[in-house]
């Protein structure tokens, strides 16, 4: 065992007299040491469960022979902190979750790691952990919250945000803000379209770190302290079988799951993420990867473009059915989990034993090959002079080409402010720079500004690009990841208002004729000069590799 390194031979007594001080005996310490490590936080409702969650995978560990030892570590929930200087918390605390769950666990030599996670950044922070430590392990998604029901609607999130923009543009009064706001968020879980926290959710079951259909089960389903008590017991399977993250994490298992959020228009951070859990694990995996992956059509029909939320997608077969389809036409290939079963055969025993169906068909919610939602994938990747080592395009319904007038702004801040004071005309390229991985510093997601313009009815009429990334939440004629960012000499830095932009899908191409060569760069004084961020700063890598922070 890892841990006999802490607990074995005459040396170790005092390592095990501390052992004993919290409440364990010979036997417990005899037993494989398996790490419980959640993202509890009672800031949001994303994570409030899963210090619950932790005492029934405790409770499964110690079922299948093992002893649990506990630990916390952060979130920073986007849905609070978006639109503000909060907001640059958000990506680097993925970088603080996996170091932190790294040092938790391989300082105390533990054998085996359960890590429970809730929004955003926590889960691939958890990925990026096991592909670090390649420790036996497993991972748990608290489950995404339930609808929210306003004038017999369901809604989420995604619709306080353009509830912002419609009331800016006079469209809602304050009682009807005030009621969507009231009756957005009913509850425990992480919001609920197929926006970051679930496409990730999605992500992990499909690269096997998640036991298939444990993620889908909603936060507050009392089925979800079942799935914790069977991640407890599947770590330590996965501890006597001897099986690693990094048998699972392979090129082709990342290129399943990069076509898994293309097949339902997943948010764009996947592809950030992706990246960065390729690069812990040792897997070359370039950014081209996803354009390939972006040319299967979309076969779910969830929020933020289509009609459903995670949670009819579960009661329609989840991940699973997904899976099965994709499988079906051909486009995903089979591999290896932290189960042991490997990717198919966890799909079969899925689809065998479904959830209870709902007032919805499951042809409804994953309408599958015969009736795709849209040919292409919700994203895909562009090159020109605007972003030479390139940027993510995130796909409108119709629409494949943009030209307009360039409206530059040095912040998001900057940006908000003129969209609410009304000052975005149809046609404009709204540019935000500045807010790349470095600059921000932390690469803060737009959706503050995206879902304004949303709710002016300005979605379908102007495009935004930005060295800064978006919400899952997101939708639109947009375009982030812009690399290299402004900060560091990207092209961004050259624009100037009112010169032609050029946004071209089918040629794959953003660019602009203006003659950026001769102009010397705008620049911006650093917005943070000491702690956290300013040390991200330092030390993060472009977007196009994924935002690390490690070599």
């Amino acid at each position: 065992m890892n841990s006999d390194q802490i607990k074995s031979g005459p040396s170790r007594a005092p390592a095990r007299a501390m052992l004993r001080a919290t409440g364990l005996n010979d036997a417990d310490i005899a037993k494989p040491l398996v790490g419980v490590v959640h993202t509890w936080s009672d800031i949001s409702p994303c994570n409030l469960t899963l210090r619950e969650l932790a005492q029934s995978a405790r409770e499964g560990i110690k079922a299948a022979g093992g002893t649990p030892i506990e630990f916390n570590t952060i979130a920073v929930t986007d849905g609070i902190a978006m639109g503000t200087t909060g907001m640059r918390a958000s990506l680097p605390s993925r970088e603080v979750i996996a170091d932190s769950i790294e040092l938790a666990v391989t300082g105390h030599c533990l054998d085996a790691v359960v890590v429970l996670v809730g929004c955003d950044k926590t889960i691939p922070a958890a990925a990026m952990a096991l592909g670090r430590m390649d420790l036996p392990g497993v991972v748990l998604y608290g489950g995404t919250i339930q609808p929210g029901v306003c004038k017999a609607k369901k809604i989420t999130v995604q619709e306080v945000f353009e509830a912002v923009g419609a009331h800016a543009a006079g469209r809602i009064d304050d009682a009807e803000l005030g009621e969507i706001e009231r009756r957005a968020c009913p509850g425990a879980g992480a919001c609920g379209g197929q926006f970051t926290a679930n496409t990730m959710a999605m992500v992990l079951t499909t690269l096997g770190l998640s036991p298939m259909g444990l993620n889908d089960i909603p936060a507050t389903d009392p089925a979800k302290k079942d799935a914790a008590f069977r991640c407890g017991a599947f770590a330590m399977d996965a501890w006597r079988a001897g099986r690693r993250p990094r048998e699972a994490i392979t090129a082709e298992a990342l290129r399943n799951a990069a076509i898994t959020v293309a097949a339902t228009a997943g948010s764009t951070n996947a592809v950030l993420h992706l990246l960065a859990i390729a690069h812990e694990a040792g897997v070359p995996f370039p950014l081209e990867e996803f354009e390939a992956a972006s040319r299967t059509p979309v076969i779910a029909d969830l929020k933020p473009g289509g009609r459903f939320t995670a949670v009819e997608l579960h009661a329609a077969g989840g991940t699973a059915r997904v899976l099965d389809e994709l499988r079906a036409a051909g486009r995903i290939s089979d591999t290896a989990t932290m189960t042991g079963q490997t990717l198919f055969a966890a799909v079969d025993a899925a689809m065998a034993n479904p959830p209870a169906a709902g007032d919805i068909t499951p042809t409804e919610v994953v309408p599958g090959f015969a009736s795709p939602l849209k040919p292409h994938g919700g994203y895909s990747v562009l090159y020109g002079n605007l972003a030479p080592e390139g940027c993510i395009c995130k796909l409108p319904a119709k629409h494949r080409r943009h030209e307009g007038p360039a409206r530059v702004f040095d912040s998001e801040d900057a940006a908000f402010a003129a969209v609410q004071a009304r000052a975005i005309q149809p046609g404009d390229v709204v540019v935000i720079r500045f807010e790349g991985p470095a600059g921000g510093p932390g690469m803060r997601e737009m959706l503050a500004v995206t879902a304004a313009l949303v709710g002016q009815g300005l979605g379908n009429d102007v495009a935004l690009i930005t060295d800064g990334r978006f919400s899952g939440a997101t939708h639109g004629f947009m375009v982030g990841h812009i690399s290299p960012e402004a900060a560091r000499g990207g092209p961004l830095a050259q624009l100037r208002d009112g010169d032609r932009v050029v946004i071209d899908v089918d040629a794959r191409e953003i660019r602009t004729d203006a003659d950026l060569a001769s102009r010397e760069p705008a620049r911006i004084e650093p917005r943070v000069r000491h702690g956290a961020l300013a040390k991200y700063a330092r030390s993060v890598a472009s977007a196009s590799r994924g935002a690390i922070t490690t070599g």
